[in-house]
């Protein structure tokens, strides 16, 4: 089968779609016939199947570089398809940056649910064209109009339940979907999801006094300063690994890229989890003891030229809408020599008119406190990302969860048994289902 003015490469199967009377008594229209027919869709590339789906896609869809004035151009936008069952719920993934590849989220395989996946505007593949590439285009609202575009176009094939969800940012991108477009889907399931009111938001300070207990706090501590002590050591291993990877500092110096990387250290350390405090190397520890730790939870590439190319976008959105957070400088004295500015603005576009919009923020927050209903926030305990969660109120039926000592990995299976049972009782509630909980142990 060749859809008209796009190609499409079958794999030796074809999709059958059976198909139902929606409670509007609208039928539905099957999924060929809207890969074959929407205008908007310009090509459709099957990537296989496998035994939850019977068709997966990659799908390039057209999208207005700005939704309020289509005729100031276009860009093209990469998702991902999973096709189950016409009757069966959605699960759309609201990406944060690229999407590389197609995947099974977790609640698709708890729901057995449909999927799509969405590439964030200005990232990846989803990048317009130099001669209309504008920044100002890259807001909250142009992108949740991206998703309430590819929910109105797939809501023809699957007319029942749709969840939102996303991770860290595309937790984030999911809450600012919903606060635009409140009815495009019934759940929403952001992933540790920050909501943050500035740049420079102070209560990751708060957290970082706080978290895990002050034996490790302050192990945390005197390992940056061992670092920062050892300076003319650690640099030269600093500058021998750059080298070793290709890394180039020309938005910052070296020696503030290496600053920048001590200070990130505890936010590093507390978001990802992935070590325990007894292995934070000592005074004692010899150089490479203490430089291959110090590498090991620190990405060097974060403030390299190659890292910030690539999330260039993202500090765009933090530095005018979505916030981030920066570094305090008082406690290492004249131990910082380079870094002044304690914050991210290097790391956004150049030559670009920057300008934080304080109040976006605050209205998602207003939103999501009265009006955000059939929310599932889930959240690590320890994640340093955790400092900025989202306040849910008392004027919502919404859930926040968190997991104690959980990190930025935390999900719905990684979660306690009564945690389990309570996620899996509300999707039941709000979706109407009946859902076997596959995590049982």
């Amino acid at each position: 089968m060749t859809f008209k003015n796009k190609p499409i490469y079958r794999t030796g199967y074809c999709i059958v779609v059976l198909l139902t009377l929606c409670s509007c008594q609208q039928e539905p229209v099957s999924l060929d016939v809207v890969l074959e027919n929407e205008p908007t869709i310009k090509k459709v590339v099957p990537i296989g199947s496998d035994t939850i789906y019977s068709g997966m896609f990659e799908i390039i869809v057209e999208q207005p570089l700005d939704h309020h004035h289509p005729e100031l151009g276009s860009f093209t936008q990469r998702i991902f398809l999973s096709h189950m069952d016409a009757s069966r719920p959605v699960v759309l993934v609201t990406e944060g940056y690229m999407a590389t590849r197609n995947y099974t989220s977790e609640l698709a395989r708890l729901l057995k649910a449909n999927q799509i996946i969405v590439e964030h505007r200005f990232f990846g593949q989803s990048v317009p064209d130099s001669s209309i590439f504008d920044w100002t285009f890259l807001t909250i609202e142009q992108a949740a109009n991206d998703h309430h575009k590819i929910v109105d176009i797939f809501k023809q094939v699957y007319p029942g339940k749709w969840i939102n969800t996303g991770v860290s940012k595309g937790g984030q991108t999911t809450m600012y979907h919903r606060y635009f477009f409140p009815k495009d889907v019934d759940v929403s399931v952001p992933y540790v999801g920050p909501l943050n009111f500035s740049i420079e938001d102070p209560r990751i300070y708060l957290f970082l006094d706080t978290v895990g207990t002050p034996e490790c706090r302050q192990r945390i501590h005197d390992f940056q300063f061992q670092i920062l002590e050892r300076r003319d050591s650690m640099f030269l291993w600093f500058q021998r690994s750059a080298e070793s990877r290709g890394l180039t500092f020309s938005r910052i110096t070296a020696e503030e890229a290496f600053e920048y990387s001590v200070l990130e250290y505890p936010f590093a350390f507390w978001q990802y989890g992935r070590w325990v405090c007894d292995e934070i190397p000592g005074v004692s520890s010899s150089d490479e003891t203490l430089f291959e730790h110090f590498l090991e939870v620190t990405d060097m590439a974060y403030f390299a030229d190659q890292g910030i190319r690539v999330y260039e976008p993202f500090f765009y959105q933090a530095m005018t809408e979505i916030g981030y957070y920066g570094y305090e400088l008082d406690e290492f004295g004249d131990l910082i020599q380079s870094v002044t500015n304690p914050v991210f603005t290097f790391s956004a576009p150049q030559g670009v008119d920057i300008e934080f919009n304080p109040e976006i923020m605050k209205d998602v927050h207003n939103f999501l406190q009265k009006e955000g209903n059939n929310f599932i926030y889930i959240y690590g305990g320890s994640d340093t990302w955790s400092a900025t969660s989202v306040d849910i109120g008392t004027k919502t039926n919404a859930l926040k969860i968190y997991k104690p000592g959980g990190a930025h990995g935390t999900r719905i299976r990684s979660l306690d048994d009564i945690q389990q049972a309570r996620v899996i009782a509300a999707l039941e509630d709000w979706l109407e289902l009946d859902i076997e909980n596959i995590w049982v142990r």
